[in-house]
């Protein structure tokens, strides 16, 4: 499943709880995670100390949802959760959790980038001005 959620509604413990559920989660073999982070300069090099993220909520849940739904259907993918956080965060904070189960970590961590990629192309969320 792929969601927006203001900051500090979801930890990556929720996810991987979420993910432990599924019916087929025996199947898995491992379970991947990327944390995307605030960083604490912009990728000119100026310092950052903090970062305003805003979505268009409804478009960027059905977006996340089916870049999931996509990736699921690979062959050896047990399930894929994309959770983006908005608001305001500080340097370090967390503010997506991509997190991907699988048969086999070769099949697993080209989903789990193929994920990354997509939501960071595709998914209708933004830095405030």
């Amino acid at each position: 499943s792929g969601e927006v959620h203001n900051k500090g509604e979801i930890s990556l413990m929720d996810i991987i709880g979420e993910i432990r559920k599924n019916p087929n989660i025996n199947k898995a073999g491992a379970i991947a995670c990327f944390i995307g982070i605030v960083r604490g300069e912009s990728q000119e090099g100026v310092p950052v100390e903090k970062l305003e993220l805003e979505a268009y909520e409804e478009k960027a849940n059905e977006t996340l949802t089916g870049i999931c739904e996509d990736i699921k259907r690979r062959e050896g993918i047990i399930d894929v959760h994309i959770h983006h956080n908005v608001g305001e965060f500080g340097v370090g904070e967390e503010v997506v959790y991509v997190v991907v189960a699988g048969k086999h970590r070769k099949e697993l961590f080209s989903a789990l980038i193929d994920a990354v990629e997509r939501y960071k192309k595709e998914a209708q969320i933004w830095k405030a001005a």
